[in-house]
């Protein structure tokens, strides 16, 4: 199979899985628990249908939106992940590089591999910066000043991980970083070789963001040890408000779920909030983002702007989503796998497949603009539109 030969998410996926080595693999591609939220997240969007309007004239399609304060070309951003040159070299490069070519954001994690400040002096398309909420106040603080000296435009705070989930996969395998392989994981990676020879041959792995804080290297301050020794459960609504009044700025809290938090999140002064469950990797058993959408949308949509990930996969997930009130959608593996695959070329091609079905399918829904969506083109299956509009009115 080659990257020619992709032409949809699950092609992207199966060609990852051929070039990975299966515990890496199985760190993109798993979820928490029993993964029931992982699946769960893809087949909400099987709920509902889309009611297209024919003889609309739509020769002429416009995808762009604006999106805390940024013009993207497309409804469709790339979400900040952790340890993407990883998956293969040339990581948040790459995924940089191809959002750039298409006009879009993109998004990098604290546990990044490339430094913020190399791809804002890159690449000029809007960037997020991601972080997670430490016990030490000072290293926070420290991490919002550089992203602010660097040029970021979107501060992104976590707040659906103060603990790592449940990855069973990950435990079967022994992954983590750095290292420590079960004797089933180290087979894998003996069997794909290539992997090793592309990560031992290009600059050593490490994670720019949080190297001045964190020793890879030592055992407790592994992945798993950067949650539990190094985040902070107790951080509450007082800490993100000192938070983002002292960003003055563009700041996204990514993992509300609920009304009542999207509305206290308006209130201390964020400008955005993207509906997640971070992939089914967290809580198993949540919610679909989806589902929450139009009650989200319906309580703050006016005073911020809602966006969503998990479980996207198709031009028509986008569209629904959309249609039910997000300003814009946010992809993780949609692009990682891809990446794994063919790095930048990789991502390239799904990004353009992925513009590709939006643009058709605004033109099969007879629309040529983002703003003609709405709930008039949605029902939900067997019972019409009556439950969508009517579950954020009532709240």
């Amino acid at each position: 199979m080659r990257l020619k030969d992709c032409h949809n998410f699950h092609d992207f996926r199966r060609l990852a899985r051929r070039r990975l080595p299966s515990p890496i693999f199985n760190y993109i591609d798993g979820g928490a628990d029993d993964e029931v939220t992982l699946v769960g997240n893809t087949s909400a969007f099987d709920q509902c249908d889309l009611l297209p309007s024919v003889l609309a004239g739509v020769s002429d399609v416009d995808m762009s939106v604006t999106v805390m304060g940024q013009k993207l070309d497309m409804p469709v951003f790339c979400s900040p992940t952790a340890l993407q040159r990883l998956f293969h070299h040339e990581g948040e490069r790459a995924v940089a590089a191809a959002a750039e070519k298409f006009g879009t954001m993109f998004g990098v994690s604290s546990l990044g591999t490339v430094s913020i400040e190399e791809l804002r002096e890159k690449h000029s398309n809007p960037q997020v910066y991601q972080f997670y909420f430490h016990r030490d106040r000072g290293l926070n603080a420290a991490m919002m000043q550089r992203a602010k000296e660097a040029g970021v435009e979107v501060m992104m705070l976590t707040v659906d991980s103060i603990t790592g989930g449940n990855r069973e996969r990950d435990l079967r395998t022994g992954f983590t970083i750095p290292f420590r392989l079960t004797l089933a994981g180290m087979i894998q990676f003996a069997i794909k070789p290539m992997w090793g020879i592309n990560h031992v041959t290009h600059e050593s792995f490490r994670l720019p963001q949080l190297d001045e804080h964190v020793d890879m290297g030592s055992g407790t301050s592994s992945i798993g040890g950067y949650f539990t020794e190094m985040l902070d459960p107790s951080m509450n609504w007082d800490d993100v408000a000192e938070m983002v009044r002292n960003w003055d700025g563009q700041f996204c809290l990514k993992g509300v779920m609920t009304v009542e938090d999207a509305r206290r999140a308006a209130e201390i002064g964020c400008t955005g909030i993207v509906l997640s469950n971070h992939g089914g990797r967290q809580l198993d058993g949540s919610r679909a983002p989806f589902d929450q959408l139009a009650e989200v949308v319906d309580a703050v949509g006016d005073r911020l702007d809602v966006m969503m990930d998990s479980g996207i996969q198709r031009g028509t997930h986008v569209l629904k989503a959309l249609s039910l009130g997000a300003k814009a959608v946010g992809v993780g593996r949609h692009y990682l796998y891809p990446l794994a695959a063919a790095g930048q070329p990789g991502v390239e091609r799904a990004l353009g497949l992925l513009r590709s079905e939006i643009e058709r399918d605004m033109k099969l829904m007879g629309v040529t603009r983002v703003d003609q969506l709405g709930r008039h083109n949605l029902r939900l299956r067997g019972s019409g539109l009556t439950s969508i509009a009517v579950a954020g009115e009532a709240s």
